[in-house]
């Protein structure tokens, strides 16, 4: 599923809730400490991405696992925190590749340029024999 499908708001809270397993009120929870934040329609429904509903399927997992919500938050936190880096990265290593291909034309254009000024002075050497 392409990035935009998974942020597109498709549902709404009792469906959502259901999906992921929970009651509509623990989505309101979640959302009031941050966990998940919902889009909302111009009539201000809730409206829930498929990438809100993976989240909430992660909250579940880490709260099966014992887990409270706020080491949940803390955990999402890191997990929002480590994809800005990796973009970051991403976005860098573009940068180093268009800047590498930008030193190797330079070098050569110098190569060229010391080849052809070598060749200007051969050729004025051999015409002044």
């Amino acid at each position: 599923m392409a990035h935009s499908d998974r942020n597109r708001p498709l549902y709404m809270i009792s469906v959502a809730a259901e999906l992921a397993g929970v009651h509509p009120q623990t989505l309101r929870i979640y959302e009031a400490k941050g966990l998940v934040m919902p889009q909302r329609s111009s009539g201000n429904t809730r409206l829930y991405s498929q990438a809100d509903i993976e989240q909430l399927e992660l909250i579940g997992e880490l709260t099966s696992e014992g887990i409270n919500l706020a080491g949940v938050l803390r955990i999402h936190d890191l997990q929002t925190r480590l994809a800005k880096r990796e973009d970051e990265i991403e976005t860098l290593r573009r940068r180093v590749r268009k800047l590498e291909g930008q030193l190797h034309e330079i070098e050569m254009r110098q190569q060229i340029t010391a080849l052809a000024r070598t060749n200007t002075r051969a050729i004025r050497l051999w015409h002044e024999e």
